[in-house]
C-alpha cells in the first residue's frame, strides 16, 4: 500500500552533486528512476511538488518540472491537472515472489491456554482512560521520566495490590515493566549480578520461559517437582539454587494452590539460604471456589520479587506489568530497566492508572469472573456428556484446566487427531522439563473460547478423549 499524504507535500531524500561531471537534471532523473525501480517509491505514491523539491535541493523549479516531464514520457510518472505527480502503476520491476504465507487454520474450537477473552477487552473504557490521561497529563510527563515508571501508576498499582492481593506494596519499590517476560529477564540479570548462579522453576511449569530467561542472564535453570500441595521445598533445597520461580496462587499449569505449610517453608528456605523467590502472580484475580489467596510477597517483602501484569486481566497486547522489588534488588532492577528501554510508554501507564482508580478496572474484572465461570461450567458439562472418562482438575481459579486422560491414551496422537477435526488441543508434556507424555494430560484453556465453541469442540473430539462416539 502506498503512503497517502494529506495537505503538505511529502518529503523525499535525494541528493545532487554540483562538483561532479553529471548534469543536475540527469542526476535527478537517474535517482528517481532507481527509487521507482527498486520499490523505494511504490506504485501510486505521491511525489513532492516541483516547487517543494526545487526548494529542498536548491534547484530551479523549471529543472524539476523538466525532469518530471521526462519521467512521465518514459512511463515512470503520471500527472493530472489539479492533482499531485505520482508513480505510475506499472513503473516498478516486479520483485521476486516471496514464499506464500500459510494462513492459520480456522478451528472449530481452539483450547489455547494463557489467553483471556480478547473480544471482551473494555475498549470503550480504555479509550476513555487514554483521553483522560492525555487531557490531564503534565507536559513534563512527555520527557523520559523515572525508569521505574510513572509515579501515578506506581501509586495506583501499589494501592490496588495492597487492597486485593494483601501485598506489601510500596510505590517507591515498584518498577513498571513491559510484561512478564521483561520483568523476569530483568530479575534474572539482577540476580546474576548479585552472585546467583542457579535458578529453580516448577515442574511442570514453563521450562521454555524460565530456561530462556536464565540462560540469557548466564544462569543455570533446574526443575523442581510440584505435587498436590505445590512446589516440593525439600527438593528445592537440594538443588543449591539461589532463587526459584513459583506460581503460588494458581500453579501453572496444574492449578494447585501452594499449601500454607509450603508457603512458610518456602520463605524459610529463602531466608536460610539468602535466596529469592520470584512470584508469578499471573491470574490471581480469577478465583471461583473461595476469595483470592493473598500474595506470597506480603509474607516476606525482602525475599520475594512479585511480578504482575494486565496480560490476563485485560490483554497481552498492552505489554504493561510491574515488579514489587525487595530493597536489595531495587537499585539494580531500576538501572537495568533504564538500560533496557528507558521506561515503559508513559501514556499507556497513565491510562491504566486512570482505569484502575476510576473503578472501571474492578468492574471489568467482575464481569470477566462471571464470564469465565460460565465457560468453566460449559467445559465441565461438555466433558461429562462426551468424555465421561476424563477427570478435570485445576478449575478453582484462572481460565484453564487440566484434563486427565484415561491410562494408556497417547497424548500426542490425541492432539494430532483432534487437529484433523479442527480442534486445537495442547498437551501437558510441553510443560514438563522432560517432555514426558505420561501420565497423559491436556491443558485446556477456555479463556478465549465461547460456550458454543466449547460444546462443539468437545463434542467433536469426545471419543478421542475417552468418551463415546464423536459428535457431528
Amino acid at each position: 500500500m502506498s503512503v497517502q499524504w494529506a495537505g503538505l507535500s511529502p518529503e523525499l531524500l535525494l541528493t545532487v552533486d554540483r562538483e561532479g561531471g553529471e548534469q543536475l537534471h540527469a542526476q535527478l532523473e537517474r535517482q528517481l528512476r532507481e527509487a521507482i525501480r527498486t520499490g523505494r517509491l511504490r506504485s501510486g505514491e505521491r511525489l513532492p511538488s516541483s516547487r517543494e523539491l526545487a526548494r529542498a535541493l536548491g534547484l530551479s523549479r523549471g529543472l524539476v518540472q523538466d525532469c518530471y516531464a521526462q519521467l512521465q514520457a518514459e512511463g515512470y510518472l503520471v500527472t493530472r491537472v489539479g492533482s499531485a505527480t505520482r508513480v505510475a502503476p506499472c513503473a516498478q520491476v516486479p520483485p521476486e515472489p516471496a514464499a506464500p504465507l500459510v494462513p492459520r487454520p480456522r478451528l472449530l474450537a481452539d483450547f489455547r491456554h494463557g489467553v483471556p477473552d480478547l473480544a471482551s477487552f473494555p475498549l470503550t473504557d480504555w479509550l476513555w482512560a487514554t483521553r483522560e490521561a492525555a487531557r490531564t497529563m503534565p507536559t513534563a510527563d512527555l520527557d523520559y521520566g523515572d525508569p521505574r515508571g510513572s509515579l501515578p501508576l506506581r501509586e495506583v498499582v501499589a494501592g490496588y495490590l495492597r487492597r486485593v492481593r494483601s501485598a506489601a506494596a510500596d510505590p517507591g519499590r515498584t518498577v513498571v515493566c513491559s510484561g512478564y517476560a521483561q520483568g523476569l529477564a530483568l530479575t534474572m540479570q539482577a540476580l546474576a549480578a548479585s552472585g546467583t548462579r542457579v535458578v529453580a522453576y516448577e515442574d511442570p511449569g514453563g521450562p521454555g520461559t524460565a530456561s530462556a530467561a536464565a540462560e540469557a542472564a548466564g544462569l543455570t535453570a533446574v526443575p523442581v517437582p510440584v505435587d498436590e500441595h505445590g512446589i516440593d521445598v525439600a527438593a528445592l533445597a537440594a538443588t543449591g539454587a539461589g532463587a526459584v520461580i513459583v506460581t503460588p496462587a494458581h500453579q501453572w499449569p496444574t492449578g494447585v494452590l501452594l499449601a500454607p505449610a509450603r508457603r512458610h517453608a518456602l520463605i524459610a528456605w529463602a531466608v536460610r539460604h539468602d535466596a529469592y523467590v520470584i512470584e508469578d502472580d499471573y491470574d490471581a484475580e480469577f478465583r471461583y471456589d473461595r476469595e483470592p489467596v493473598g500474595s506470597l510477597q506480603g509474607l516476606a517483602a525482602d525475599r520475594v520479587v512479585s511480578i504482575g501484569t494486565v496480560s490476563k486481566s485485560l490483554a497481552p497486547a498492552l505489554r504493561i506489568g510491574w515488579l514489587l522489588c525487595p530493597p536489595a534488588l531495587l537499585a539494580p532492577l531500576s538501572e537495568l530497566k533504564r538500560i533496557a528501554d528507558r521506561g515503559t510508554p508513559t501514556l499507556d501507564q497513565l491510562a491504566l492508572a486512570r482505569l484502575i482508580e476510576s473503578g472501571r478496572y474492578d468492574r471489568h474484572l467482575r464481569r470477566m469472573r462471571t464470564l469465565y465461570c460460565t465457560r468453566r461450567t460449559a467445559l465441565r458439562t461438555a466433558l461429562a456428556e462426551h468424555a465421561p472418562a476424563v477427570r478435570l482438575t485445576g478449575l478453582a481459579a484462572g481460565f484453564h484446566a487440566v484434563a486427565h486422560l484415561p491410562a494408556g491414551t497417547d497424548e500426542r496422537e490425541v492432539i494430532t487427531a483432534a487437529r484433523a477435526r479442527s480442534v486445537g488441543l495442547y498437551g501437558m508434556s510441553a510443560c514438563r522439563a522432560s517432555h514426558a507424555v505420561e501420565p497423559p494430560q491436556l491443558v485446556l484453556g477456555f479463556g478465549d473460547v465461547t460456550e458454543r465453541a466449547i460444546g462443539e469442540g468437545i463434542s467433536a473430539v469426545g471419543d478421542l478423549l475417552g468418551g463415546g462416539a464423536a459428535g457431528p
